[in-house]
């Protein structure tokens, strides 16, 4: 179905370098590694986007069932390559979810009777059913990924091309999006390329993968079989990367292959001492029975929380529970509909899109706004701590996910926040950025900064709460400590923990050092 030759593409630097790789009709094909090594290049090159919508460089050959994209353009494509992008609502072209479903099919020249079946039966694949009238502009982050995904399965393509669907999903909502495309996989034959970093939600469903390394001229590729090329891949799902601290073969890629083989390192571990986090200091914010009402619909029902100086508090929910509502009204940018926040000096809140808080033209130019008077370099020195080495010269726009993350950090704590609100800040990260975002957080924490972080990667959570909110509809239905709410539930447990259950461990991390403590 797909055929890749030689593929080299570059734009002032080089970013493929002579891929190969044959994708065949009816595989679900997974293209893997870290931020900035061109896998989204790679997909654009796949739908023909590269060069036709990009400019660039491009030597070499991409064949789509014999269609030669050198030649044919992405509108020549339509009826045979679906794309859904990172940024869903960047690519909505109308006001409601039921006639953004009808639109691709309308510019097709469907027949209105099987346009109407096609509708009904993308809502019910996708769950979207009861959002089917609800204003494009009302939904969650995640309700918005499956309507793009939903408006570009109407068209029925051959060829289905994502990058990082599942970024925005809760851990429910991905897991309903990942076994659609799998029935579609496996019933219709469609071939499915998509890219991700959380891929300890979707190498299990992958027949193939293509693993980019960078490199001075651009990304090589591997290859192969899931268990062939995550043996040696640099991403990595935590129970692969598991499997290699025990040495276990073959490798495992499901939590239900790790099992089987964990009954010894279960037994060594049986006596692990769980890490604690510091005790958390003095009150910095607090909510009083806060609520938030978008009209008629109540987004946040009568929430009273607390978070103190050297704490990590967690938000969770599935899509549309009210997490991004509460954060907004927690920083005072989104006033309450009723209730009272009292904060201990400034908050500081990064949203979603970093690149939100980005106006200038210059890495130099944000810094320098952002520092408070008589402190010159200030906010220069944070990103530095952040992300060491990010050009002052560079645009804003042109940095990787890691590296705009950690500019819009620094301009919002320079002027002294001590309290810090992220929302979903891991989506576009890979591992190794998650990693090093964790070390930021955990320093901030230390230094006696107060942190919520809003997120579905419950892998990264795992990494750093200390304790835990979940929200349901808007109201608070869990508060506890981290360890005990995420290993709570089957669905939000971490890899490590749902492998090694009984004992209380959550991350790779947390094995190495109880198996070196055990020596």
């Amino acid at each position: 179905m797909i055929e890749i030759e030689n593929l080299s593409v570059g734009y002032d630097a080089p970013v493929l370098d002579r891929l190969s790789a044959t994708i065949d009709e009816g595989e679900l094909c997974l293209v893997i590694g870290p931020t900035g090594s061109g896998k989204s290049t790679l997909l654009g090159a796949i739908s023909a986007r590269v060069p036709h919508l990009t400019g660039g460089r491009v030597a070499g050959r991409v064949h789509i069932d014999g269609r030669d994209t050198r030649t044919y353009r992405p509108r020549d494509l339509a009826d045979l390559v679906g794309v859904v992008g990172q940024d869903p609502a960047a690519t909505f072209t109308t006001d409601v979810v039921e006639d953004e479903l009808a639109f691709t099919m309308e510019q097709l020249g469907v027949p209105e009777p099987l346009m109407r079946r096609r509708l009904e039966d993308v809502l019910d694949l996708l769950d979207l059913a009861d959002l089917r009238r609800r204003p494009l502009a009302t939904l969650s982050g995640g309700q918005a990924q499956r309507v793009a995904i939903g408006a570009v399965l109407t068209a029925q393509p051959r060829v289905l091309v994502l990058d990082e669907p599942t970024s925005a999903l809760d851990p429910a909502a991905a897991e309903d999006v990942l076994a659609a495309l799998a029935r579609l996989v496996h019933d219709a034959g469609v071939t499915v390329v998509l890219a991700e970093h959380r891929l300890e939600r979707v190498v299990g469903f992958a027949d193939r993968v293509i693993s980019l390394t960078p490199g001075p001229a651009g990304a090589t590729a591997q290859v192969g079989a899931p268990a062939e090329v995550l043996g040696h891949a640099a991403v990595a799902p935590p129970v692969t990367r598991l499997g290699r601290l025990a040495g276990w073969e073959p490798l495992p890629l499901t939590v239900r292959d790790a099992r089987r083989a964990a009954g010894d390192l279960r037994t060594r571990l049986g006596s692990a001492v769980v890490p604690e986090n510091p005790a958390p200091g003095e009150e910095l914010l607090r909510a009083d029975r806060l609520r938030v009402a978008y009209g008629a619909l109540l987004a946040v029902r009568d929430v009273s929380l607390s978070v103190r100086a050297g704490q990590i508090l967690a938000l969770t929910g599935r899509n549309g529970a009210g997490k991004s509502s509460l954060l907004w009204a927690l920083a005072g940018a989104l006033p309450p509909t009723a209730g009272k926040v009292r904060a201990a000096g400034r908050v500081a809140l990064v949203p979603q899109s970093p690149e939100d808080l980005l106006f200038r033209l210059t890495v130099a130019a944000e810094c320098a706004a952002a520092d408070p008077p008589g402190q010159s370099g200030a906010t220069r020195a944070l990103l530095d701590r952040f992300a060491p080495g990010v050009p002052a010269e560079a645009n804003p726009r042109d940095l990787s996910e890691g590296q705009r993350l950690a500019l819009a950090l620094a301009v919002q704590l320079a002027p002294g926040a001590r309290v810090l609100l992220l929302d979903e800040p891991t989506r576009g990260l890979d591992y190794g950025a998650k990693a090093r975002l964790a070390q930021v957080l955990t320093g901030l924490r230390d230094a006696g900064h107060a942190i919520v972080v809003a997120s579905h990667d419950v892998e990264f959570l795992a990494q750093v709460a200390g304790r835990v909110v979940q929200l349901a509809e808007g109201q608070v239905v869990t508060d506890g400590p981290a360890r005990t709410v995420l290993t709570d539930s089957a669905l939000t447990a971490p890899q490590v923990a749902r492998v090694l259950a009984p004992v209380p461990l959550l991350t790779v991390a947390e094995v190495a050092a109880a198996l070196e403590a055990g020596r």
